[in-house]
């Protein structure tokens, strides 16, 4: 009788007529401390999950030949548009030396008509010994072609003299609060800008046209299918306002298969409050209601706020980015809206600043507020998000990404409380993970794979970078779902592999938990289903590759 009993939102029972489909000969995860080896689909809904031996009768069967079945990934931290913009530009991530980044740059830059920006890049200082690159090393190769590439982590970016001149930049532009003019000994721009210095140079580069937004959004989706990701929680690249208006046009003429929860910048917390009022938060595909602010920096650009100097930029403790009186007011006005609280804190100080915030609101909204990145935490902070039901929204392939570096920045102690895994899900907090892509890639086994082991990608620490911190891969598989479930608002409806939820799930080539861990990353995608319709499959002669 169990398969009998379905959700209300489900329309067919199983037992009055044959599910859709049904997918058996699996391992299944369901996300609940249950497993099955079958599940059924009917119209967008998971109509049954159980032993395959019991199953309805379905209109399709789909064998999966063994094959480990999980809930669809949430990524609890995307910038989406600017990842699908990325996927068209210079790649920039893995260049080597400051003749690989040059090059790359100026046969990117040979390809394209004059005048057209060069955009993207996710460069990384650290690959080349930490020198930061400067207009010179790319002027010679891109005379015709204004220039802004940025850092991985999008805290800072270099410009080329074409750009500069373009923004105005000279050696008397004055310093700008919340960020840094990098200047050469007489005091010009050497090219690089950091935070909210950036924005001189982006206020000058026209923005993409709504073509090319779909493009980029089409490219991204297709991308997040292709690694099992079925819905991103979108914290921007244009302002927040544009990138959801850009959702709202695609999915209004049905062309937005992926999840997205819009997360808009918290400026304008009025404006999205208004929204909401009007049309409620959206749909199963499409939501808002959520605001992201930002206290600090980044740690690869220096301006991460901690209480202590940097151990190798000893004159500074890092910065805040937006005025701290401002931020705490827009904080108050959003909860006061009901909207959920998403806030940007990397450094120790930052993020005790932030706890300290909000605990003094009742948090109106029915979602938990969230720190994206809760990167370096101090001792108390680690006990005071399970205590106050804060989300450390975190992106675990920073760790082994920072992992090769981080040391020689904040040294060993501080070092111990980064990316605390295992003592915050030991605190009972509720750990979510996701990518931040484009600063990290947006593949899920790689982000469990980075937390399961905390081997650094330089193959420097195969034995985990601060191994107290690594966790279960079933944690992790929790947190890349069940926990961004419940973060998100959604517990009831994604997560897991239940009856009347909907049908978003991904088949993996091996069971994650079964393997040597160091394998994870090499784990491929078979298929992607979202509502019930396979939107990636691997063709069946690539399944054992």
């Amino acid at each position: 009788m169990r398969a009998c009993i379905l959700a209300a939102a489900v329309l067919m029972s199983a037992c009055s007529q044959p599910a859709d489909t049904l997918y058996t000969n699996a391992v299944i995860w369901t996300g609940t401390g249950a497993e099955a080896s079958a599940l059924a689909v009917t119209g967008d809904r998971i109509s049954w999950v159980g032993d395959a031996d019991g199953a309805p009768a379905a209109g399709e069967i789909v064998d999966l030949n063994g094959a480990f079945v999980i809930p669809g990934f949430i990524d609890n931290h995307v910038h989406l548009l600017m990842g699908g913009m990325q996927l068209a530009s210079v790649d920039l991530r893995d260049a080597d030396s400051p003749e690989e980044f040059a090059r790359r740059i100026g046969e990117f830059a040979a390809g394209l008509e004059p005048g057209r920006w060069i955009l993207g890049g996710s460069w990384d200082h650290e690959r080349w010994g930490g020198k930061l690159p400067g207009a010179d090393w790319i002027d010679a190769a891109t005379p015709n072609n204004p220039v802004f590439v940025q850092r991985l982590d999008a805290h800072m970016a270099v410009a080329n003299s074409l750009a500069l001149e373009l923004a105005g930049l000279t050696a008397e532009t004055p310093d700008v609060e919340g960020g840094e003019i990098v200047r050469l000994a007489n005091g010009s721009p050497a090219g690089v800008l950091k935070d909210e210095a950036m924005n001189l140079v982006f206020s000058v580069i026209p923005d993409p046209s709504p073509q090319e937004f779909r493009e980029a959004l089409d490219r991204a989706q297709a991308h997040a299918f292709s690694l099992g990701v079925t819905q991103v929680h979108d914290v921007g690249t244009y302002g927040g306002f544009q990138d959801l208006e850009v959702y709202r046009a695609a999915h209004a003429e049905s062309a937005l298969s992926l999840r997205i929860y819009s997360i808009v910048a918290i400026s304008g917390w009025e404006r999205i409050a208004r929204l909401v009022e009007k049309e409620g938060t959206g749909d199963s595909v499409l939501r808002w209601g959520g605001v992201k602010g930002f206290v600090d920096g980044s740690l690869g650009s220096t301006t991460a706020w901690f209480y202590d100097p940097y151990l190798d930029t000893p004159q500074t403790t890092g910065l805040t980015v937006t005025p701290l009186g401002e931020l705490a007011t827009d904080i108050a006005g959003a909860d006061s809206a009901g909207l959920q609280l998403a806030i940007h804190a990397i450094g120790d100080r930052a993020n005790d600043w932030l706890l300290d915030v909000f605990a003094g609101l009742p948090f109106r909204d029915r979602l938990p507020p969230r720190i994206e990145h809760a990167q370096h935490l101090s001792d108390a902070a680690i006990a005071r998000f399970a205590e106050l039901g804060v989300v450390p929204s975190m992106q675990p392939y920073h760790a082994v990404d920072d992992g090769r570096w981080a040391e020689n920045r904040i040294g060993r102690e501080r070092a111990e409380r980064t990316y605390a895994f295992r003592s915050l899900l030991d605190a009972g907090a509720p750990l979510t993970f996701g990518s931040d892509w484009t600063v990290a890639p947006l593949n899920p086994l790689l982000g469990i794979h980075a937390a399961v082991t905390r081997a650094t990608i330089d193959g420097a620490n195969p034995d985990g970078w601060i191994p107290s911190q690594k966790i279960a891969v079933e944690d992790a598989l929790r947190a890349y779902t069940v926990a961004n479930a419940e973060a998100g608002g959604q517990a009831d409806q994604l997560g897991t592999l239940q009856e009347g939820k909907l049908a978003d799930f991904v088949v993996l080539g091996e069971d994650i938990r079964s393997i040597p861990a160091e394998l994870i990353k090499d784990v491929g995608v078979l298929r992607t289903v979202i509502g019930g319709v396979e939107v990636f499959s691997l063709p069946e002669e690539a399944h054992a590759l």
